[in-house]
């Protein structure tokens, strides 16, 4: 039986998170069994993307491009800490090393967001969002299996986390002239230093700007309360900062937030704009109700607004027909023109996408509403398997669905010492 209102009104504490699927009158032998089999989608049946090397090493793969990205390796650090895959964790962590990892020059620390499975680099730079999984998985790790098994998770944790402060940066691209966009410094980072946001790429090039969907507060929390590297305040404020953010970025009407923006939430001109979608709420776009969800569990710093942010989005989706909305969408609600819509896997086309409906679904932690009954129904009978036209999507879908069952049935949460 579905749970009273009032039961829902404020954050869960560590320890306390709720199984929504449960609340909605789902069996929990039942809602475990269905997380079990959604984990197995992802790293063990026949549509997994994720494969062994070897003795010791692992990766996940975006099987539809052929290549394994610091997206989805951190992910699935992150997953498999959560499960307690402690054989899968070790694995994915050192193939990131031995693969993607600078070990030195002017990109120490960083890793090369796309490999080839084999291992070779497909781009030197990084990614920022990988980092951020890096660090906060290899934190939980550490908290969880101690730093005595073989890795030392804090200190890889710390490396990383020293490596992304503000350095001399010698293959720093040229300044482009966008309007609204400081100029390159010289400079790497991973943080923003002027705003404390973190940016789209730390380069020259995507320093300018930032992507919503990359702004996990309560990752900073854990930062600040397990790295142990001298800068608990500095990650407290980057938290705070990043909450400030999404109030900006996220639009006041239907609570869609676009895919790249500048750092005070305005949308981008010239490139990343609306002349080639990069304004429009698409694919990276997704995570944003998901993380908002996340920093609501963990630590509920931002209770109030998330709460309307959740019953917003979720209003919205709601309108466009929770079995049929689709999958990008202009800021403002309308549909975006034919080339404003960003490919995937060979195909530019809206659809009603998993990924979506999981991430959507997420937020109804959030809400008090009615409605969010008939998300969290639509995720539960929801089929990943191919669509019509044969498109299918393992990797991204597969691995934002996952992470959906996990908030949902309490099962994501803070791994304390």
């Amino acid at each position: 039986m579905m749970l009273a209102a009032c039961a829902v009104s404020i954050p869960a504490e560590a320890g306390n998170y709720r199984n929504v699927f449960v609340e909605m009158g789902y069996q929990p032998a039942e809602v475990d069994a269905k997380v079990q089999e959604v984990f197995n989608d992802v790293f063990r049946g026949p549509n997994k993307v994720y494969f062994e090397v070897g003795d010791t090493l692992g990766y996940v793969s975006d099987v539809k491009n052929h290549d394994a990205r610091t997206e989805g390796m951190s992910y699935g650090m992150m997953i498999a800490v959560q499960f307690g895959e402690k054989d899968i964790f070790d694995r994915l962590w050192r193939w990131s090393k031995k693969y993607m990892q600078h070990q030195e020059g002017p990109r120490e620390g960083y890793f090369a967001w796309s490999c080839k499975t084999d291992g070779t680099r497909n781009a030197e730079g990084a990614a920022s969002d990988g980092e951020l999984y890096y660090i906060t998985a290899l934190l939980f790790a550490s908290n969880r299996w101690g730093d005595l098994t073989g890795i030392n998770y804090k200190a890889e944790a710390q490396h990383i986390l020293n490596s992304i402060q503000p350095r001399d940066f010698k293959d720093a691209r040229p300044p482009r002239q966008f309007p609204g966009m400081p100029p390159s410094s010289g400079k790497i980072f991973l943080i923003d230093p002027e705003t404390r946001l973190i940016t789209f790429t730390p380069d020259g090039f995507g320093q300018r700007f930032t992507d919503p969907s990359y702004h996990i507060p309560a990752f900073y929390e854990v930062w600040a309360k397990y790295a142990d590297d001298g800068r608990a305040n500095y990650w407290l404020d980057c938290a705070a900062k990043s909450r400030a953010f999404l109030h900006k970025a996220t639009d006041e009407k239907t609570g869609l937030n676009p895919d790249m923006c500048n750092y005070d939430g305005t949308l981008l001109q010239g490139w990343g704009g609306r002349r080639n979608g990069g304004s429009n709420f698409r694919y990276d776009s997704w995570r944003v109700p998901m993380n908002i969800t996340l920093d609501y569990e963990w630590s509920g710093a931002d209770a109030d607004w998330q709460r309307q942010y959740g019953e917003k989005i979720q209003n919205f989706f709601y309108g466009q027909g929770v079995d049929t909305f689709v999958d990008q969408y202009r800021v403002d609600g309308s549909l975006p023109a034919d080339d404003e819509i960003l490919q995937a896997g060979g195909f530019r086309k809206l659809r009603h996408s998993i990924g979506l409906v999981s991430t959507v679904a997420a937020a109804s932690i959030l809400c008090q509403h009615a409605k969010k009954k008939e998300f969290v129904d639509a995720l539960w009978k929801a089929r990943h398997e191919p669509f019509e036209d044969g498109y299918f999507d393992a990797y991204y879908d597969g691995l934002l669905r996952l992470f959906a069952f996990m908030h949902l049935s309490g099962k994501y949460r803070l791994i304390e010492k």
